[in-house]
């Protein structure tokens, strides 16, 4: 055997010995308080961002699920008075109802009062686009509550735990420079703690990328949805539907058309 080997079977021997001594704790034990700042800044990121994911999933199943509700009794209603009475009776607790309720009282205020100020100034028609407008904007603006601090999160995480990894690296290279020793367990062990900093903020930014692309395309899809829906509002508002109705026989008997909006009084 030559005199190399016996140093480099000490060599490995300290190394294993000193595995058990490091790793995630030993890391945390050895941070400074910059080091510790940035992972509690990581694990609140983490925190925030889930509390978001879990808040906006359950509002999205429960505001998809109300949706389905409310259209099919509205595309099943004979009037939009039945449609005004179911609300008034049970309240809005979707867009669809929302932006329904609010067309309606627009309609039945301009025919009322007319233009008396100046946000209902023009006709029936352009105050019930104009509030439909509003509405769709009042909802577009709910729909992306959270989807900024997501998105920051996504991509703010990142840049985060590389910082943490930069700053141990720097720390752990002082130490190694101070001991004068560049053995393997010197060096390898505080340079692949300060790595986990980066896995942190890698496990950080990704669920929240995942869950922010995801919340948007179903935040698109409600919103072409809220825009087709105001387009039949105003066409049933403003011209008028006639709706079918089954009579008792059977045959098919003409309902009462939805009430034409008159213009504004002079």
């Amino acid at each position: 055997m030559t005199p190399a080997a016996p140093d480099l079977a000490a060599s490995a021997a300290l190394f294993v010995e000193a595995l058990p001594a490091m790793g995630f704790g030993h890391f945390i034990a050895q941070s400074d308080l910059v080091g510790k700042s940035l992972l509690g800044i990581l694990v609140a990121m983490s925190v925030l961002s889930w509390a978001l994911i879990l808040i906006k999933g359950l509002t999205q199943w429960l505001r998809r699920r109300r949706s389905e509700k409310f259209l099919g009794f509205f595309w099943n209603a004979r009037s939009l008075d039945e449609v005004a009475a179911e609300i008034g009776a049970h309240g809005v607790r979707d867009p669809f109802g929302h932006l329904a309720a609010h067309a309606i009282h627009a309609r039945q205020h301009h025919a009322r009062y007319g233009a008396a100020k100046l946000e209902e100034a023009g006709t029936a028609q352009d105050f019930v686009t104009r509030t439909l407008r509003k509405v769709l904007d009042e909802e577009t603006t709910r729909l992306e509550n959270g989807l900024t601090t997501l998105a920051t999160i996504g991509a703010t995480a990142p840049f985060v735990g590389l910082f943490g990894t930069v700053w141990g690296v720097y720390h752990a290279l002082l130490a190694i420079g101070m001991s004068g020793s560049g053995t393997l367990d010197k060096v390898a062990g505080p340079v692949g703690e300060a790595l986990i900093m980066t896995g942190i903020g890698l496990a950080v930014a990704i669920p929240a990328v995942v869950a922010y692309n995801a919340i948007s395309r179903s935040n698109r899809v409600l919103g072409a949805s809220l825009d087709a829906f105001a387009f039949e509002l105003l066409t049933f508002l403003s011209m008028g539907s006639p709706l079918a109705e089954n009579g008792r026989s059977g045959a098919p008997s003409p309902a009462p058309a939805v009430q034409t909006l008159r213009p504004a009084a002079a």
